[in-house]
Parts: structure tokens; sequence; C-alpha cells
């Protein structure tokens, strides 16, 4: 078996876990010396960053949410002066304020490293071509795997996202052997490539990497089958890093955490206890190496289980379960995130439209598709065709990506006694 990282990737629990709670006591001082937000947390927590012991500790730090984010937009939270960050990147909220994050150099040092293991343990090496079709960009996608590919030392192939003829294009004739992108994209590729007449035997693919959205095995054995390739889940959010911060292995018995840099932990939802190995909760990750912005006890809304025993692969790193859904109502279409409250802040621009609307969201094949269906207010004349032209372009630039849009007569959503259903997620 081999291994980008073997130091870190197979070290003796105690070292890893000696290594996490030695970078946890510096975190916490570095957090209340450098943010303010951290400081009055800790203080309120009553933390003495001189006398905090480190991982026995842990229960006792304050959690950071989202909501955290948005509230210190856009750099309240950095550590960093801004002088001293080389790239933001940004993810959409749900008003319309991204969640900012900043790398410094060093940052994006790291982040290659966690990528370039990642892309390791998914068959790719040196000798590789990686063909990214991740959206580049403010999301972290196309650019993280693209570092981690670079600093693997591979062939890097930028292609980003869609045109997917040109993809088969640059795949066959490149010799892509690696492709990095949404697990629904890779059917839409093998897809085409049966449709275009190709023959998986004229590619060279050996594996790919695929995130941004959920996914089971039972897509994985299509994706598999199709592309006649190994298929790995990975994992990553821009709060944190970006993608890079689990990735799966030649097991596939969960993903492996890069526990020297990022710090996970499993707890209640409800009571924000701590679970135990094996049971499901919401994932918590403290960033340990993180300069930009570093964050302690974030609360990622991903609900999974972990594992601490050892993998058969060799590795020891702390594994997850794959992503089970979300603490929270967001819905994940095409590899972004998309909250209901988005769509209402949309709508409820035009005093034409009513407070009467429902979001259907489907699967043609492998992709997702989203319809909003609308009531416009009652007895009023108006141009529906410029109406529905107008808050189509408006839902396309909040939600990033494009809907259908139809504007109905008054009374025709069925109405509930009970809690309306507001989301009906027909995939």
């Amino acid at each position: 078996m081999k291994y980008y990282n073997k130091l870190m990737e197979c070290a003796d629990r105690g070292i890893l876990e000696g290594i996490q709670s030695e970078r946890l006591v510096r975190l916490v001082k570095n957090l209340y010396e450098k943010v303010p937000f951290y400081k009055k947390a800790l203080d309120e927590a009553k933390i003495n960053p001189d006398e905090f012991k480190g991982l026995d500790e842990i229960d006792k730090l304050p959690f950071t949410t989202k909501k955290d984010l948005r509230d210190n937009y856009p750099f309240g939270l950095f550590a960093v002066p801004l002088k001293d960050i080389v790239r933001i990147h940004a993810s959409s909220g749900t008003t319309g304020k991204p969640t900012v994050v900043g790398y410094t150099a060093n940052d994006l040092k790291v982040w290659g490293e966690v990528m370039a293991r990642s892309l390791f343990s998914a068959g790719a090496d040196a000798e590789s071509v990686i063909q990214i079709c991740y959206g580049y960009g403010l999301f972290t996608g196309g650019l993280g795997a693209h570092l981690g590919s670079e600093t693997l030392g591979a062939v890097t192939v930028p292609a980003s996202t869609g045109n997917t003829m040109r993809q088969l294009m640059l795949m066959k004739d490149f010799g892509t052997s690696t492709i990095c992108c949404t697990p629904s994209y890779a059917i839409v590729i093998a897809e085409e490539m049966s449709k275009e007449g190709y023959k998986v035997e004229d590619f060279k693919l050996r594996s790919g990497v695929f995130g941004a959205e959920p996914w089971d095995n039972k897509m994985r054995k299509e994706i598999e089958e199709k592309l006649k390739l190994k298929a790995y889940d990975i994992y990553g959010l821009s709060e944190i890093m970006g993608p890079g911060v689990a990735i799966e292995c030649d097991a596939h018995a969960g993903l492996h955490i890069q526990d020297d840099h990022f710090l996970a932990e499993i707890i209640d939802p409800k009571t924000l206890k701590k679970l135990p190995d094996g049971e499901v909760g919401e994932l918590v990750i403290t960033t340990l190496t993180k300069e930009g912005i570093p964050l302690l006890r974030y609360k990622t809304g991903d609900l999974t289980s972990i594992t601490h025993e050892k993998c058969e692969c060799g590795r020891t790193t702390t594994r997850i379960a794959p992503i089970k859904g979300r603490v929270d109502d967001m819905l994940i279409i095409r590899g972004v995130n998309v909250f209901p409250s988005q769509v209402q802040t949309v709508l409820a621009k035009f005093d034409e439209l009513s407070n009467h609307f429902v979001i259907n969201v489907t699967r043609k094949g492998a992709l997702d598709n989203m319809k909003v269906t609308v009531e416009i207010r009652p007895e009023l004349n108006i141009n529906k065709e410029q109406l529905e032209k107008e808050v189509s372009h408006n839902l396309n630039s909040m939600l990033l990506i494009n809907c259908n849009l139809e504007i109905v007569e008054p009374n025709t959503i069925p109405r509930t006694e009970g809690k309306f259903k507001r989301v009906i997620d027909e995939r």
C-alpha cells in the first residue's frame, strides 16, 4: 500500500491526538488574541487560553455557526490583516450575502497538501492526467482540486463545468486518467459518451473523484460500470478549506479526515452533546492549522457518524461515513446549496406575487431539476410573460443555478390545514 504522506496518514493514534491537542491549544490562544468575536465567545465560556489543556477540554469550547460568518461579513472572523490574504472564496447565503473565507499563502500550501493526499488516495499520482470538471471561481471545488493536482505533480486539465462534448474530446485526446466532478455530471458524461458513439475503451480513465452533492452506492455502481473506473467520494466545505477535508480510500469504508489539519467531532444536533463512535449526529470541525479564517468547532450541518478504528487500508486517521443528509432544510441542486428562504426572499420583492409558492425538485436522468410555482395576487392586470422573465432572472442570480418558474392563478396551489409542505423533493 502506498501513501502520499505516510507519516501523518498512518501515525499512531496517540501521536495524532497529541498533535491535535497541541495545535488546538495554540489555536485557542491565537483566536483569543486576534479575533474579537472569539475573545468574547471564549470569555463567555469562561475559557482562559493560558490554562486551556487541549483535547481533554474540547467540550468546554464554544461552537461556531454559519450565522456567525454571515453576521461578521465580510472579514470580521479573519485572524490576519487583509494584506496577508492571497485568495478569497465565497459560497452563497440565504439572504444573498455570501459566506466569505480567506487564505494565506500557507493556507494554500496546506490545501494543496490535503488535496494531493486525497487524489493520491483515489489512485492518482505524478504520472496522472487529471481533468477537473468542477466549477472555477468563488466556488472552492475547481480551484481546490486544481491546487491539489498541481501539488501532486500531475498533468492538470482545468476544463471547468459544462460543454460535455468538449469534455469528452479533451478526455480522449489528452488521455485523462482521473476525472473530478459531481457524481451526477459523471453520469451525464457517460451518457453523452454512449450517445456520440464513443467506446469506453477509447479512454484511459482509471479513477474519479466525485463530490459537492450527496450520492449513494447505487450511483457509484452505475458510474463505475459506465465509465470503467474506480469512484471515490470526497468531502469538503468552503468554510473549513474546500475539497480535501476527507476522502475515501480503496476500502470504501468511510472518508478519511486529514487529522493533522482538521479535528472532527459528532454531536447531537439538539443537545449539542458529543456522541460516541458509530452514532449519527452533526459533524463539527475545528481547523487546526488554518491562518486566514480559523474556525473553532464549526457546526457543518451535515449528518454522519464517525470512527477512530484503523482502516484496512492501513491509515489510522478518523473516518466519517458518507453524509446522510442535512440538519436544516437545505437542498443540494447540481452541487449548489439552495435554501427555500432564498426563493422566498426573491419572490417577496415582487408585489404582484402572493406568499403561496412551492418548490418541486425532480431528477431527469442524472441531473436534478428545480421548479418554483407561485401564485399571482388576485385581481391584478399584469403581463405574466414579462413578470416571469424578471422573476426568473432574479431567482437564477440568487440561487446560482437555472430553475424553472411557473406563475399560476390565485388558489391554484393546494392548501392544507396543517403545516404547509413548501418543498416537494421527488428525487
